[in-house]
């Protein structure tokens, strides 16, 4: 599987409803084990007062990630292959 970040820019009216969307996520990935696994997700406060994701995940394939995001009703604003990683310090708790 290939490393890919996933924007969604304004994709979430609030916090209960990005929560809603990650159960989703979750139910609709552990039905696909071999095609996609979601590794996390970053939440941005979007201009407007919605909320947006970056999120991680490994994919078979960008297709797959499309028919994840269908099937869980997230929208995908772009899909961007990850060359390499680079970790200057562990993400803050």
């Amino acid at each position: 599987m290939n490393l890919y970040a996933i924007l969604r820019r304004d994709g979430f009216a609030d916090g209960p409803t990005l929560q809603e969307a990650a159960a989703r996520s979750t139910a609709v990935g552990n039905d696909m084990p071999n095609d996609i696994r979601w590794i996390r997700s970053y939440v941005l406060g979007e201009e407007g007062g919605a909320l947006g994701t970056v999120c991680i995940y490994q994919a078979s394939s960008e297709e797959a990630i499309r028919k994840h995001a269908a099937a869980a009703d997230l929208p995908v604003t772009e899909i961007i292959p990850i060359a390499d990683t680079v970790v200057v310090r562990p993400d803050p708790e």
